[in-house]
């Protein structure tokens, strides 16, 4: 019977993890710097094709050259987009509250009209305006 387990010391799990923690971190960093390269808009195309080109082929120097090179607008580009979009789901949840269906005015001009406040036709009118 093997027991893989008892083999391994304390030392070597801790290296193991710290190894594992690195290569976490290294991954991370590699998608974080993608992302910013695509979501640059101050670079054309050509130029997020160098940098992508760059960082596949030669991985850390690329990652490394490109945060000292760009790294000091990343958190910018990053606060932008985050506020764009929360500007965006703002702006959707202001229509998606204040719009109205034809029957929910219908209804109102309905109701305003059996109180009294409009007569036939001005009823008739917002009733013509409303339906279409």
């Amino acid at each position: 019977m093997m027991l893989l387990a008892a083999e391994w010391g304390t030392g070597e799990v801790l290296w193991s993890m710290v190894a594992l923690f690195l290569f976490v971190i290294w991954v991370w960093l590699i998608i974080i710097v993608f992302s910013d390269i695509i979501r640059s808009g101050d670079m054309g195309g050509w130029a997020k094709a160098l940098w992508a080109i760059f960082i596949i082929f030669v991985p850390y120097l690329g990652i490394f050259v490109y945060l000292i090179a760009r790294g000091g607008g990343m958190a910018e580009r990053s606060n932008q987009q985050i506020q764009e979009a929360n500007e965006a789901t703002k702006a959707y949840i202001r229509d998606a509250a204040s719009a109205t269906s034809q029957a929910d005015q219908l209804d109102k001009i309905a109701t305003l009209h059996t109180a009294g406040k409009l007569d036939d036709a001005e009823y008739a009118a917002a009733k013509a305006k409303i339906i279409g």
